[in-house]
C-alpha cells in the first residue's frame, strides 16, 4: 500500500463530470508489418497481460481515506480485469481521420471509473481512408489518470507495451504479483492520526527553505534581475468548460522542425514547438476578432524527477509561465522573442527552485487541497479570478526508433490532455521517429471549430518553415519528391464540418455535427 503525494492528490480534488483529469494518447499501428498481416484483438489482450508489471498503474487502484482527511493510498486491486480496461471497436466506413478525432473526442471526455485501476486502452479499427496509412490500420487510444502518471512516467508505459522489432520479446515478471486487500476504515483513520502529527512538521521544514527563496527571488524581480512572463490576458480559452471535448492533430518531418531551430542559434525544439504553436493560437484568435495585444501565457509543465526517481509512479512536474509572444505576426522574430522569454522563465524556475515548489505541494493537509479542489469544480472559483495561464504547451520527447507491438509498426502517436475552468486548450506536441505530431485538446462551447485550429496549425509550421529556409538560403524541397508523406490529417476550410463529442451520450448518438 502506498500513499499518493499531495501533488497526486489535487488532479483527484480538480476530477468532475465536467473536468475529467486523465492524460492520453492515440497510438496508430501498420498490423500489416504483424506475422501474417494481421493482429487479433486476443493477441493484443494477450501482450497487455504479459506486461503488466512492467507499469505500476496497470494493476494499483485507489483507496480514499474517509472525510477525505489524508491523502488516498493506492493498493493492487484484488479484483482486477483486463477486459474491462482494454475495450474493441471499430469506425464506420469509409474509416477517415475525421471518423477516429470524433470518435477519440468522445472517449476522452467520459470520466475513469475511481473504483478500478485509473485507465483504459480502446482499440479502434477500421482506418481504411486515412492518407499516408495502409488500409487495415488500428489505433489505440489510451486514457490514464493524472494522479497515476505524468508525461514522464507516460512515456515508460508505452516503452513497457513495445518492441524495437515485429519479432516481439517475452518479459518475465521478476516476482510474482500479489493482490492487497483494501484496508479498514479504522486502519485508514490511524494512518492518519499519525500523518497529520508529521505533516505540519513536514511543511514547516519545506516552507522554512522555500520563504527566503521566494523572497529574495521577488526582490530580484523587483531590482530587475529575473523577467517574469508579466500580465495573463483573458481569452476565449479562459472560461468555464463542459462536459465535451474536442480533438485534433497535425503530424510533421521532425527534421523541418531542427531546419527552424537553426535559423535561430540557440534556439532548441521545444522554443521551435513553442512559436508554432503560439502562430497557431494568434492566427485562430485573430480569425475570431479575439487577439488580445498583450502576449499570451502559456504553461509548460517541466519534469524535475531525478535519476534515482526513474520508474517510479506519480507525479514530479513544475511549471514554466512562458510568455509565447502571440502579439508578434514575424515567425522568426516570434521564434527569437519566444527563445529570449524561454530562458528567462528558466533563470526564474531556477532561482525559485523548481523541485522546492513540488515539494511545497506534496505536503499540503489533504483537506485543504480537497476543499480548493471544491472550490474550483463545484463554485468556479477559477473563473471568479485573473488567469494564471492561457493554455498549456507540453512537449514530451520520444524515442527515435521505431517500436512494434504485436509485430505492427507504430506509425504515429498524438497526444491528449485534460483542460478545465480557465484553462480550455491543452497543445500536446509528441516526437517518435523522425515525426513530429502537435495535437489539441479543448472543449466543445470554447473551440467550435477544431478543425479550423488544426488548420492553423499547418499553416503557423509552413510559414515558420518557409521563413527558416529564407534565413538560411535553402531551397524548398520538391513536395513530389518527398517520398515521406505527413499522416494525414486531411486540412480543412472553416466551412467544413465541425465534430465534437457528447460525454453524457454513449454509442453512436454521443457525436453531434454543427456546421
Amino acid at each position: 500500500m502506498e500513499q499518493l503525494s499531495g501533488q497526486d492528490a489535487t488532479f483527484l480534488y480538480l476530477e468532475s463530470p465536467r473536468m475529467p483529469m486523465h492524460i492520453g494518447s492515440i497510438n496508430i499501428y501498420d498490423q500489416s508489418t504483424a506475422p501474417g498481416g494481421e493482429v487479433r484483438f486476443k493477441q493484443i489482450l494477450d501482450l497487455i497481460e504479459s506486461r503488466l508489471h512492467k507499469a505500476r498503474a496497470f494493476r494499483q487502484r485507489l483507496v480514499q481515506v474517509p472525510m477525505a482527511l489524508d491523502y488516498p493510498y493506492w493498493i493492487q486491486d484484488p479484483n482486477f480485469d483486463l477486459e474491462f480496461h482494454v475495450r474493441h471497436i471499430a469506425l464506420p466506413k469509409p474509416g477517415d481521420w475525421r471518423q477516429l478525432c470524433i470518435q477519440a473526442a468522445r472517449l476522452h471526455s467520459r470520466q475513469l471509473d475511481l473504483s478500478r485501476p485509473l485507465w483504459e486502452f480502446t482499440i479502434i479499427e477500421g482506418l481504411d481512408n486515412v492518407a499516408g496509412l495502409p488500409r487495415g490500420s488500428y489505433a489505440m487510444l489510451a486514457k490514464v489518470h493524472h494522479s497515476a502518471i505524468d508525461g514522464a512516467t507516460g512515456a515508460e508505459i508505452t516503452a513497457a507495451l513495445h518492441d524495437l522489432g515485429p519479432e516481439g520479446t517475452v518479459v518475465a515478471p521478476d516476482r510474482p504479483w500479489v493482490a492487497e486487500q483494501p484496508p479498514s476504515a479504522l486502519e485508514l483513520l490511524l494512518r492518519t492520526y499519525g500523518n497529520n502529527i508529521r505533516q505540519p512538521f513536514q511543511l514547516l521544514k519545506v516552507l522554512s527553505q522555500a520563504v527566503p527563496v521566494i523572497a529574495e527571488t521577488r526582490r530580484r524581480i523587483a531590482r530587475q534581475e529575473l523577467k517574469a512572463a508579466g500580465e495573463v490576458p483573458k481569452t476565449i480559452f479562459n472560461a468555464r468548460v463542459s462536459a465535451h471535448r474536442v480533438f485534433e492533430g497535425r503530424d510533421f518531418d521532425l527534421a523541418d522542425v531542427k531546419t527552424m531551430r537553426r535559423a535561430l542559434p540557440g534556439a532548441t525544439v521545444n522554443d521551435v514547438v513553442l512559436a508554432v504553436c503560439s502562430g497557431a493560437i494568434r492566427s485562430y484568435l485573430s480569425a475570431h476578432g479575439a487577439l488580445p495585444q498583450e502576449s499570451l501565457v502559456a504553461m509548460a509543465p517541466v519534469n524535475v524527477r531525478v535519476d534515482t526517481e526513474r520508474g517510479t509512479g506519480g507525479n514530479q512536474v513544475s511549471a514554466l509561465a512562458v510568455a509565447i509572444r502571440t502579439d508578434i505576426a514575424d515567425p522568426l522574430e516570434r521564434l527569437g522573442a519566444v527563445h529570449a522569454h524561454t530562458r528567462d522563465a528558466k533563470e526564474l524556475s531556477n532561482a525559485y527552485g523548481a523541485r522546492l515548489m513540488t515539494d511545497i505541494n506534496k505536503h499540503i493537509p489533504a483537506a485543504t487541497l480537497a476543499l480548493a479542489g471544491r472550490l474550483v469544480t463545484q463554485l468556479g472559483v477559477g473563473n471568479m479570478i485573473s488567469p494564471l495561464f492561457n493554455c498549456v504547451i507540453t512537449n514530451v520527447p520520444g524515442p527515435q526508433v521505431p517500436l512494434y507491438m504485436n509485430g505492427a509498426r507504430l506509425v504515429t502517436q498524438y497526444g491528449l490532455g485534460p483542460v478545465g475552468d480557465s484553462i480550455g486548450l491543452f497543445m500536446p506536441v509528441l516526437s517518435y521517429n523522425g515525426r513530429l505530431t502537435i495535437s489539441f485538446t479543448s472543449c466543445r462551447e470554447i473551440m467550435p471549430d477544431p478543425e479550423r485550429f488544426a488548420a492553423c496549425i499547418e499553416a503557423s509550421f509552413a510559414e515558420m518553415l518557409a521563413a527558416a529556409r529564407r534565413a538560411l538560403g535553402e531551397v524548398a524541397p520538391d513536395p513530389d519528391q518527398d517520398l515521406q508523406q505527413p499522416i494525414a490529417a486531411q486540412s480543412a476550410s472553416a466551412s467544413a464540418d465541425v465534430y465534437t463529442s457528447d460525454a453524457e451520450s454513449g454509442g453512436s448518438a454521443g457525436v453531434s455535427w454543427t456546421g
